[in-house]
């Protein structure tokens, strides 16, 4: 199936997607904090830039995003366009994270 939307147009909504501040990781952080956890937000001398970090914990947490980072569960589904593209894509962040988890 073709795009709808103009490749311009396409970048600009690809463009607006947010990397941090994103719903789920508020509502990890009013969670944690509710309880009395306190933590850092994107630590950038720490691998991988952890969403959260609990210092007295020495505990990183990453809240990743099921498409983004191809998750085994029902809200991650491959586009059926650029396939090969995506594929490489997500192939890649999913190595990332394998690599920063070990850095940590």
């Amino acid at each position: 199936m073709a795009d709808i939307v103009s490749p311009s147009k396409r970048s600009q909504m690809m463009a607006g997607i947010k990397s941090k501040d994103t719903k789920p990781e508020v509502l990890i952080r009013i969670a944690l904090h509710r309880r009395g956890l306190r933590y850092r937000l994107h630590r950038s001398d720490l691998p991988g830039k952890p969403d959260l970090y609990l210092k007295k914990y020495k505990s990183a947490i990453f809240v990743h995003g099921c498409f983004w980072h191809g998750h085994d569960c029902k809200y991650f589904k491959l586009p059926k366009s650029n396939t090969d593209f995506w594929s490489e894509k997500i192939s890649a962040n999913q190595k990332r994270d394998a690599s920063t988890h070990i850095k940590l």
